[in-house]
């Protein structure tokens, strides 16, 4: 039987009011053991539970719940999935661990491919990890949204991709869930010379028979580092083959929304950066399914920037002092996003006179200057060019550049070494455009 230690019960929480407590072990909900979170998330759903309890002095307590069906325990386990994380069994092409300099900590090098983290975390999983246990689960317990990496559906050209010789007949799992009504959202990083072309346009036809359970599919620009000595030879995109993969996707877009009332496939802020050309209105994101895959963060935030400059002009029309509000920053962003904030920086200081924005787009020297996302920068690239820079009263980064939860970034810089290092305070700013003006005005408004 397997023993499911508890780390934390939340307070004021079922499991709190019955005296679990942590170091305790879930055993059994309903008499029927657990292999992992799977079975955890679909037993605890009923409204009556019998839960069989081990204490650390193994006595066995069993306690008698009855509690809303969406009500949880309150309990969280010693792993997020009750079981070892699964670690990927391909060996892609485009893997970006596999461009990681060495002396990183260890857990940047840990590749993950588990399916059960699709459905927790929002992972993108290729299907060649997922056994026909957990497909039968995922059916039965009905597990949404199911989020996959196809890269193409040519089954030689996906072996070839992933470098394993199931990976093209993993694709039929696919089938299963569409036919099981699973919800699912896709992604393809798009390789040059490889999956891009005809073999993207082939891709994009036969997902399109998945759609409404398929309700997404995002295309990105494959993240090519400076580390990739010894791996399959891959050239990044310029502006013309970013347009080109542009042109084949808003074709789509336009036949699939005629048919289906949707646009499903997306290309990624970045293809539209190369490009230089404008972003999509925000009609045709379908409602920002693929924020997390960079499809669409662009546009959300420089409208909703919009909307608080428009509230910002109005506050001020009714507090006419607000005009004079003086202040002094400094912002720093990756190559994608820094054309972006400068526009934001100069309508809000065309706005506001007495406010002065500085931009500063940081390079990537850590992975190298083809990496233009801000969530890859690194403390000591931040650094070493800012380091002499004007940076006024405070610094502004975005959230991205730091760990979940944490104030370290990737290569494990503390943010207080970098206000210590630049000698000014640092803010970390939320990606809203709301969240963008508080940070530069604070309380001054």
């Amino acid at each position: 039987m397997k023993k499911h230690r508890i780390m934390k019960v939340l307070p004021a929480s079922i499991a709190d009011e019955m005296d679990i407590k942590p170091g305790d072990c879930l055993l059994k909900i309903n008499d029927q053991e657990m292999d992992d979170i799977f079975d955890y998330q679909y037993l605890v759903e009923d409204e009556y539970l019998e839960v069989l309890i081990e204490k650390p002095s193994g006595e066995e307590w069993l306690l008698e719940i009855d509690k809303d069906a969406d009500e949880d325990l309150g309990i969280e386990f010693e792993s997020g999935l009750m079981d070892s994380y699964r670690s990927c069994c391909n060996k892609c092409i485009f893997c970006f661990i596999d461009q990681m300099p060495p002396g990183m900590r260890e857990t940047l090098y840990f590749k993950d491919d588990d399916s059960r983290l699709s459905f927790l975390q929002g992972n993108y999983v290729t299907l060649t990890n997922m056994s026909d246990h957990d497909l039968d689960r995922i059916i039965r317990y009905h597990m949404s949204p199911i989020n996959i990496s196809f890269q193409t559906t040519n089954p030689e050209l996906r072996c070839k991709m992933l470098n394993n010789r199931f990976a093209g007949q993993a694709l039929k799992k696919v089938d299963r869930l569409y036919e099981a009504g699973i919800v699912m959202n896709g992604q393809i990083v798009l390789c040059r010379n490889v999956n891009d072309g005809d073999e993207l346009r082939r891709s994009i036809s036969d997902l399109i028979k998945y759609i409404p359970c398929l309700e997404s599919v995002s295309v990105v620009p494959v993240g090519l580092s400076k580390y990739r000595d010894g791996l399959y030879p891959l050239e990044p995109f310029d502006k013309e083959t970013a347009s080109q993969t542009i042109d084949m996707i808003e074709d789509f877009q336009k036949v699939i929304f005629n048919e289906h009332g949707i646009h499903f496939i997306h290309a990624s802020d970045e293809f539209y950066l190369l490009s230089g050309r404008e972003l999509p209105e925000a009609e045709r994101y379908d409602g920002y399914l693929q924020l997390e895959n960079g499809v669409g963060m662009m546009r959300l935030l420089l409208d909703e920037f919009d909307e608080a400059l428009a509230e910002l002009r109005e506050r001020i029309g009714d507090i006419p002092a607000a005009a004079d509000t003086k202040t002094d920053v400094s912002v720093a962003t990756g190559k994608l996003a820094a054309p972006y904030i400068r526009d934001m920086a100069d309508r809000l200081t065309e706005l506001l006179p007495g406010v002065r924005i500085r931009v500063y787009e940081i390079r990537n020297d850590f992975f190298g200057e083809m990496i233009t996302v801000a969530g890859l920068l690194t403390g000591q690239d931040i650094r070493e060019q800012l380091s002499g820079k004007e940076l006024g009263e405070r610094l502004l980064l975005p959230q991205c550049v730091l760990r979940s939860g944490e104030d370290v970034f990737l290569d494990d810089v503390h943010l207080h070494e970098l206000e210590k290092s630049l000698q000014v305070p640092i803010d970390i700013v939320k990606s809203s455009g709301w969240d963008f003006i508080e940070a530069v005005l604070g309380d001054r408004i």
